[in-house]
């Protein structure tokens, strides 16, 4: 199931900085690498872009859409849902937004807060870390192997 992400919720919810001049470009990257994890495709949507930067960009498995500045990434997650009619019900809206929420569900689409979300990208990344990672061995573990190594037998 894709995502329509309100991306400047999203942003503080991911440990990033809603001040930052990259904010919505280091979000859409930790979109790129949840959504190749995932195996899924998401819209973000971000408010306030000055006219030149307004617009969508596709970049991999994200769609970015900036609002303009006047107009609100609300409102344009609202018009996708109308857009897609009865196939927002394949659809996961992630928002903090209670009235966005409110139109998703009005339009059949399954919701996830904000909150929700990154806690999802974090179990993701996770997962990621620990595959790539060396496996942690106990204390146990560890003096079962020395004794196995060095001759001696364990009392087990």
């Amino acid at each position: 199931m894709p995502y329509l992400i309100d991306g400047h919720n999203l942003i503080p919810k991911v440990g990033l900085r809603l001040d930052s001049l990259d904010d919505e470009l280091e979000l859409i990257a930790i979109l790129q690498e949840f959504c190749r994890l995932e195996r899924r495709q998401a819209e973000v949507y971000f408010d306030g872009a000055p006219s030149p930067h307004a617009g969508t960009r596709k970049l991999g498995a994200v769609t970015a859409h900036f609002s303009p500045v006047g107009s609100s990434a609300d409102d344009a997650i609202r018009n996708r849902l109308r857009k897609l009619q009865k196939a927002a019900k394949n659809w996961t809206v992630v928002t903090s937004d209670r009235q966005v929420q409110s139109d998703a569900r009005s339009a059949r689409a399954e919701v996830i807060s904000s909150d929700e979300f990154a806690k999802m990208i974090r179990k993701a990344m996770d997962s990621l870390q620990a595959s790539k990672g060396e496996r942690t061995v106990s204390k146990q573990e560890l003096e079962e192997w020395m004794k196995m190594f060095s001759g001696k037998e364990t009392s087990d």
